[in-house]
């Protein structure tokens, strides 16, 4: 992966209000951290939405979207979308897609016959346009014919894709930029994804490729309780590893144990009882990040 030592972030669950964003991404800025990942959850918060709105009450600190499935949208739509950020705050913005929960793409009445080839053939599409390529195309799903933005970004914006399936790591290793990780997952299933990318790039493909590892976490009074309730509330057991509780040095051990299963990236999440949202995030920039060698 591209680096030993992680990028510590910051994930803004589509649960909090979308009114808490701006404090949440100024003081995420304010305490040092270096990224902000936003989801796309149905039937919750715009990705796109809250990223500009990070991106403009900021001035520093980068703003992922993990991720967009691609069901919701058209291919051009997306490329405009991603490419307008990247004009607008260059150097800040990574764009993750991935083919959705199927149960929610049923709802809108978007599931793909093929999840895979829709993924394959938008991925690929959608790094031409982002590149400022001409794109005529007639896949199984995206169609193009002599599209060509007219404002593609002036310099490479981050592809990351998700997935958790054997086929969709495979998929993201091959096409992606870096593979985006589920939620609530464990050492087994970091290190499967981990070997899965080496053996679909190779040990040089691995050296530039990313590995976002998102965690749940909590600090403070009653910090276990809280993340074992949150992962009941994923279904998952506790005590495994999936999450962490503890102060600012338990916190840091984490950041290096996910960074040695090859984290290049490791976004905290806060539980959903999080009784001080800003006070977390602050906790890892302030308490956290210091604790990280550079």
């Amino acid at each position: 992966m591209t680096t030993a030592v992680p990028r510590l972030c910051v994930t803004f669950l589509p649960t909090i209000e979308p009114e808490r964003l701006k404090d949440f991404a100024r003081v995420a800025e304010d305490s040092g951290l270096d990224e902000i990942w936003l989801w796309e959850d149905c039937f919750k918060e715009s990705g796109v939405a809250t990223a500009a709105a990070a991106l403009a009450w900021t001035e520093r600190i980068h703003v992922g979207v993990g991720l967009m499935p691609v069901p919701l949208r058209n291919v051009a739509l997306t490329a405009m979308e991603i490419a307008t950020l990247a004009r607008l705050f260059p150097g800040r913005v990574i764009a993750g897609i991935g083919h959705g929960v199927q149960g929610w793409m049923e709802q809108v009445g978007a599931r793909a016959a093929s999840p895979m080839t829709l993924l394959e053939e938008y991925t690929v599409a959608l790094r031409a346009l982002l590149d400022g390529e001409s794109v005529s195309t007639q896949g199984r799903y995206v169609r193009l014919d002599g599209v060509r933005l007219d404002w593609p970004p002036a310099e490479r914006v981050p592809l990351m894709l998700g997935g958790e399936g054997s086929k969709s790591v495979r998929l993201a290793a091959r096409l992606g930029d870096g593979n985006l990780l589920a939620s609530a997952v464990g050492e087994g299933d970091i290190r499967r994804t981990r070997d899965l990318i080496l053996d679909e790039i190779g040990a040089d493909g691995v050296s530039s490729h990313h590995l976002v590892v998102p965690k749940i976490a909590a600090t403070g009074e009653g910090a276990r309780q809280r993340v074992d309730e949150e992962l009941a509330r994923w279904e998952k057991p506790a005590d495994t590893g999936i999450g962490v509780a503890g102060d600012a040095n338990t916190v840091a051990e984490e950041v290096r144990r996910l960074a040695r299963l090859g984290a290049t990236s490791v976004a905290f999440a806060p539980t959903e009882d999080e009784p001080d949202l800003l006070g977390f995030v602050e906790f890892l920039g302030r308490a956290v990040k210091p604790l990280i060698p550079t």
